[in-house]
């Protein structure tokens, strides 16, 4: 069981940790809302990996071939959310420098409470069936040693959700410094739009 653990940590922090534009959305969320939602963010992220990490343990394999013809078209969609929430945050920090203060919103509508950011992150990140495809490959490579019992699937997905979540929060204390570094109206809305474009540009290679 140990072995399991021991995998699923490195599995966890192997989907984590490379940064693409559901990370940097995070971390420009936190910034503006503080740590609660990033929290939650965070963790509706980690959730999402959770959720694969088990289907693959529970006969994953078998859903390779129903996912592999839409992995594409939940791409593009995962990207055409993201790049809407880039631009719609970038319009609101613009709008927000032109009142004289950056409001802790996202859409200009509603502010962004921690459940919200948990639903809004949990969306977009199981959006993505690369995840699963990802852990699937992981235990065929992994041949005998894979986790067979049910105390070893067990051990694996939470020690790969543990790993997920200790990452995303990891993200979310940056934005939250990061938030409290540029307390300055044309700080944070430069921070603002350079999140903005960065989540766009991530989101464009996510279908490139």
């Amino acid at each position: 069981m140990t072995t399991a653990a021991l995998a699923g940590l490195l599995a966890g922090y192997g989907i984590a940790i490379p940064v693409g534009a559901v990370g940097a959305y995070l971390v420009a969320v936190t910034a503006r809302t503080g740590w609660r939602t990033g929290a939650a963010a965070a963790l509706g992220v980690a959730t999402a990996d959770g959720v694969y990490a088990l289907l693959a343990v529970a006969g994953g394999s078998a859903l390779v071939p129903y996912l592999t013809p839409v992995t594409t078209p939940l791409r593009w969609v995962s990207a055409l959310v993201l790049v809407v929430l880039a631009v719609r945050a970038a319009r609101t920090a613009l709008r927000a420098h032109r009142d004289g203060a950056l409001a802790s919103r996202d859409d200009g509508s509603a502010p962004l409470s921690p459940a919200r950011a948990y639903a809004t992150f949990l969306g977009i990140t199981v959006l993505n069936p690369m995840t699963v495809i990802y852990f699937v490959a992981l235990i065929l490579a992994t041949g005998p040693d894979a986790p067979a019992s049910a105390a070893e699937r067990t051990a694996f997905v939470t020690a790969a959700l543990a790993a997920s979540a200790s990452w995303q929060l990891l993200l979310a204390t940056g934005g939250t410094l990061l938030g409290r570094t540029l307390t300055g109206p044309r700080g944070r809305l430069t921070t603002a739009l350079a999140s903005s474009t960065l989540i766009v540009v991530l989101a464009v290679r996510l279908v490139g």
